[in-house]
């Protein structure tokens, strides 16, 4: 069974940095679409940003457009997501989730509820 966990996540001023890892186990995320998701206190998940299997397709937030990117290794089970440029309005606790995907189908929503899997997330702080 697929079990996700987030790390990377931290405390940076506004421009700054982070990498968000999401590793998987149990079995293989090569067969999984992922997607990253975030949510502040009150409000609800948001999606950032997803990459189907394979890669063949991405999708991104209009306010992550040009400042994040989604990739996935694979070989080491694990997706990324490149944080640049991190603004007050970034901060949230970040998640990762996953759905088995059927090769070739490029499933890739922001929406959250084609996943089934989740991770527990990584708080990211952005201030001054």
């Amino acid at each position: 069974q697929l079990q996700l966990v987030e790390s990377g996540g931290g405390s940076v001023q506004p421009g700054g940095s982070l990498r968000l890892s999401c590793v998987a186990s149990g079995t293989f995320l090569e067969y999984y679409s992922i997607g990253w998701f975030r949510q502040v206190p009150g409000k609800e998940r948001q999606g950032v940003s997803c990459i189907s299997r394979g890669g063949l397709r991405t999708d991104y937030a209009g306010n992550a457009k040009g400042r994040f990117t989604i990739s996935r290794d694979d070989g080491s089970n694990t997706a990324y997501l490149q944080m640049n440029d991190l603004q007050p309005q970034d901060a949230a606790v970040y998640y990762c989730g996953a759905v088995r995907e059927v090769m070739g189908f490029g499933l890739c929503s922001l929406g959250a509820n084609p996943y089934d899997t989740w991770g527990q997330g990584t708080q990211v702080t952005v201030s001054s």
